[in-house]
Parts: C-alpha cells; sequence; structure tokens
C-alpha cells in the first residue's frame, strides 16, 4: 500500500506512470506527452461540491508543448479532448490514491461545455474534479464533475465523468 499524501509533484506522476505509485496492475497515469498535468495540489476523500472527494491540479502551459505545432498551424489551440482527458487521470488517480486495485479506464461522461480555450499566451491551466459517487465494491467506480480554469478563467465543465477499474481476468 502507498502513503496517501494530499499532494504529489510530477516526480511523483511519473512514478505513477511506471506503474511504480500504486502498484504494478493497478491505476496508472500516462507517460508525457499525454500525461495532462505537473502536479497534484490537493487530494481528499473529504470536500468538494459535494463532500464526497476532491482532486486539484496544475499544467503549465508553454508554447513549445506538442499540440500547438499540429493544432492547428497558424491557429494554434490546445485541443478541448486533452482537457478532458486530464480530468479522466485525475479520477483514475483518486481511485489509485483509495488503494482500489485495477487498471483504470475512462468510460464516459454526461455533458461537456466549453467556454474558452487554451492558446499558447496561457500560463497555466488548473483542473477540478468533484466526486460524485465513489463504488468501491466488486465495482470500482467514480462518477464526478470536473472544470479547467485558464490563467484563473473557467473555461469549460463536464458532468458526470465516470472512470472504473478493471483487473486483469485469471489465465
Amino acid at each position: 500500500m502507498h502513503e496517501k499524501r494530499s499532494s504529489y509533484d510530477k516526480e511523483a506522476l511519473l512514478a505513477c506512470g511506471r506503474g511504480e505509485l500504486f502498484g504494478q496492475g493497478n491505476a496508472q497515469l500516462p507517460l508525457p506527452p499525454m500525461l495532462m498535468f505537473d502536479r497534484v495540489t490537493e487530494i481528499s476523500e473529504e470536500g468538494g461540491e459535494y463532500g464526497k472527494g476532491v482532486i486539484r491540479s496544475e499544467f503549465d502551459i508553454n508554447p513549445d508543448l506538442w499540440f500547438f505545432e499540429c493544432h492547428f498551424q497558424g491557429d494554434p489551440v490546445m485541443p478541448g479532448c486533452l482537457g478532458l482527458d486530464a480530468l479522466w487521470q485525475m479520477t483514475g488517480f483518486y481511485l489509485g490514491w483509495l488503494g482500489e486495485p485495477g487498471r483504470g479506464r475512462a468510460l464516459s461522461t454526461g455533458e461537456v461545455k466549453f467556454t474558452g480555450q487554451v492558446t499558447p499566451d496561457v500560463k497555466m491551466l488548473e483542473f477540478g474534479v468533484d466526486m460524485k459517487r465513489v463504488m468501491r465494491s466488486r465495482l470500482k467506480l467514480a462518477i464526478a464533475d470536473g472544470w479547467v480554469k485558464a490563467d484563473g478563467e473557467t473555461i469549460f465543465v463536464a458532468k458526470d465523468l465516470r472512470v472504473g477499474l478493471f483487473q486483469d481476468e485469471a489465465k
């Protein structure tokens, strides 16, 4: 069992991506360039909009990030799906942090609403996920709402994010 901390730096997130934080076969973050946050600034089983748990993270933005060059040439903007993926990544990380076994998979989201965008002049993204329901029986599932802020301004919200943990079947 890993030590449950209230925040994690980049090195700890990279360890999670290598399967070292929660153990092999358990929740794992993607490695760069698909890792969509640089640090977890808060994680708790209490708090959040619904009082059922919270995770917050940050991502430093710079004009050299890989997606600006190709999305779109001459009109660089971070794909919105990457922000959504960050929220799914955080939700799966939360389940692993709780000590639940299995590999994380994004399952769905109910609604996504974009009200802004991430361009190369943005300095930092903040991500927030508020747990609505966490199932910890045979089914390991988190249902949550999330938001993304660019330099302090909310630029999109996602409702009913769903992430599950699945254990490998015995062979």
